[in-house]
């Protein structure tokens, strides 16, 4: 079958926001532009738009307003202490100073495209064994990742030169074709109708996502620190972030690195309408919940409790003989805490309705919590600790939760209650204290209470696996974006017009974040590696 030909100045494998940041940029540069894109028209804007919408700025307006002192010096200090960089990591450590410097700038452009935020700077990722944020950085896009798609898209709907850009969904690319050293084109198939088609360019972007919606590849990744992978991962990356181009790659030459380095979440449930195979839904787990192994036992020594490093839950977690955990919470702590990782379920932050998105911060969100306990079998409520126990045990299918274990594991920590606030000694209370001193954390965290008491019945457990969701590794490049070849050849280290940039390239370098992100970095660096890119095309 004879194959499709387009022609453009720039192909950009991939329409996630990484993608579309390079179309914008080059669109402005007045240059020629295709986006192949596997997925359906409807889902443009990749896993961004099902995102939150969190990014990281530093000593931001918003930052500033509410009195929150920041520093690049100061969050430099922070990103390389969690990141904790291996010795011999360099193109990552570039990247992540570079963009530390920058952004302010990535702020303003967001902003230039009708992006506005939430007023109140979120607080995660404080910092447990090594300094986390040391101040507020997560910034919430206002409609969440959402609302952040659709501005740009609009403002490339209004753009002068619209025209000059070619977007083809449900298109596979699947191979280069390499002509003296050069990237002449890519081939693929149009999955529509099985047709096979040929890009041609001068240049080639690589914004393809990772390798962490293919299960294969992150059980064969799986970093040593976290054992065995569990017997159950679920999805919740996107399902064409499956490292094809990765491999392509590799083949003809390029450096592909830390593939091992993954930012993946502790708390995650099979979602109760999925969109795809394996979907998993992360959920935001209550500080005031308790966190148990898959005994019913409360894992320690330091108990587990959200929103200061992700890395340490998975960790602990897969410590276990069987990888799953438990929350242990009643409806109180449900409706005023739990929340999703996401922009579905957040409706009121999604539509832009501040009278909704008010209600649910004042009474919970009912929504959410009502379709958990409806139409999520791993979301179990009780009236007793016994029959919590039966209804856990029922749902695995096994007799793991020993009634008494359990028992033991709530009654000990509700039993700091009854010894007088002065005296209360628990490192989980300490820490729900810690995070109710900031204003942003105030009213969606509870005061410290028992779990066990009537008057917040039921009990609820909710049986959560570990859900993949992100490459912190990838096609390593240089601080143009260009992909480095795995060659020592100096005087010829990148391909002059082969370009990779947002996940695919581990958000820069091949990874720019270490073994752990400060949260809200991944869309910001996505646009930053996309501006580096395309600059150095425009600069030609």
């Amino acid at each position: 079958m004879k194959s499709k030909i387009y022609k453009a100045n720039t192909v950009i494998i991939g329409g996630g926001i990484a993608g579309i940041t390079t179309a914008i940029e080059l669109l402005n540069a007045n240059k020629t532009v295709i986006i192949i894109e596997r997925d359906f028209e409807k889902n443009f804007g990749g896993l961004a738009k099902e995102s939150f919408g969190g990014m990281f700025f530093i000593n931001s307006r918003q930052q500033r307003l509410s009195k929150i002192k920041d520093t690049v010096e100061q969050a430099k200090k922070d990103w390389f202490s969690f990141a904790e960089f291996d010795k011999n990591e360099v193109w990552g450590k570039k990247w992540a100073n570079e963009f530390l410097e920058s952004t302010h700038k990535i702020y303003e452009w967001v902003s230039s495209k009708k992006v506005k935020f939430f007023p109140v700077v979120h607080w995660v990722e404080r910092g447990l064994l090594q300094p986390g944020n040391s101040v507020p950085r997560f910034h919430m896009v206002w409609g969440t990742g959402h609302g952040l798609i659709e501005a740009l898209l609009n403002h490339i709907k209004e753009h002068p030169n619209n025209k000059k850009l070619q977007v083809y969904f449900q298109h596979k690319a699947a191979d280069f074709e390499i002509e003296n050293e050069t990237i002449i084109s890519i081939k693929g198939i149009d999955e529509k109708n099985e047709e096979p088609f040929i890009c041609e360019a001068e240049n080639f972007v690589i914004a393809t996502g990772g390798i962490n919606g293919n299960m294969k590849k992150v059980r064969s990744h799986w970093h040593k620190e976290w054992k065995t992978p569990p017997t159950i991962i679920l999805n919740g990356s996107h399902q064409y972030s499956d490292g094809l181009i990765h491999d392509k790659v590799s083949e003809i030459g390029g450096n592909v690195t830390n593939l091992n380095l993954m930012w993946n979440y502790a708390a995650g449930i099979p979602h109760p309408y999925p969109k795809r195979e394996n979907h998993g839904l992360s959920l935001v787990p209550p500080k005031s919940a308790l966190w148990l192994n898959y005994k019913g036992e409360r894992m320690g020594p330091m108990p587990l409790v959200t929103s200061f490093d992700t890395r340490y839950l998975v960790t602990k977690i897969c410590e276990q003989e069987k990888q799953y955990s438990w929350q242990i919470l009643n409806e109180k702590i449900a409706y005023k805490e739990l929340g999703v990782s996401g922009s579905e379920f957040n409706e009121g932050i999604k539509n832009k309705k501040i009278i909704s998105f008010l209600y649910s911060v004042i009474k919970g969100n009912k929504h959410l919590i009502k379709s958990l306990e409806k139409d999520s079998p791993n979301y179990i409520t009780a009236n007793s600790i016994d029959e919590l126990a039966k209804k856990m045990n029922e749902l695995t299918d096994e007799n793991d939760i020993d009634v008494n274990i359990l028992r033991e594991s709530i009654e000990s920590y509700d039993a700091n209650f009854e010894r007088g606030k002065n005296i209360w000694n628990d490192e989980q209370i300490r820490r729900i204290m810690h995070t109710r001193e900031y204003k942003g954390d105030r009213n969606r965290t509870l005061k410290p209470q028992k779990l066990n008491q009537k008057n917040a019945y039921p009990l609820i457990a909710i049986r959560e696996f570990i859900l993949s969701r992100k490459s912190l590794g990838g096609i390593q490049t240089n601080l143009n974006s260009q992909v480095l070849k795995s060659s020592t050849d100096k005087k010829n280290q990148t391909f002059s017009n082969l370009y990779a940039v947002g996940e695919a390239a581990g958000f820069g370098g091949g990874g720019s974040h270490g073994k752990r992100a400060l949260e809200g970095t991944f869309l910001a660096t996505c646009i930053f590696t996309a501006q580096k890119a395309a600059k150095h095309i425009t600069d030609k």
